[in-house]
């Protein structure tokens, strides 16, 4: 009988404090909204971006925030790419501003038939 008592009353505590937390909140929600943050360091808007842009980049974290290590894989990715991305685009500009040869050993010039031998 003890123990129903007990149980009876844990469990009018257990409401009652349920109760309070849920209405007692007033305008509060239970877990209040997270405010957006604002990356300190941004990608730059007027140039390209390039590596030391992504290596210098930090997310930030928040409450519900994101998964570092999956995050920090993705722009290690990204930041791969765009330098590999740039050594190519390097290499292009390079061969297009290097002289360009005409091919004249490849053309034979052509015999003059005009003239005859021992002229």
């Amino acid at each position: 009988m003890i123990v129903f008592w007990f149980l009876l009353i844990a469990l009018v505590v257990v409401v009652a404090a349920v109760t309070l937390a849920v209405v007692g909140g007033g305008s509060e929600a239970v877990l209040p909204e997270a405010e957006p943050d604002r990356v300190a360091d941004a990608l730059p808007e007027t140039r390209p971006v390039v590596r030391a842009d992504i290596d210098a980049l930090r997310l930030p974290v928040a409450p519900r925030g994101y998964r570092m290590a999956e995050v920090d894989d993705v722009l290690e990715r990204l930041a791969a790419e765009l330098a590999e991305r740039d050594a190519r685009i390097a290499q292009l500009e390079a061969s297009a501003q290097a002289p360009q040869r005409a091919p004249q050993d490849a053309v034979p010039a052509r015999p003059d038939l005009t003239k005859r031998p021992g002229q």
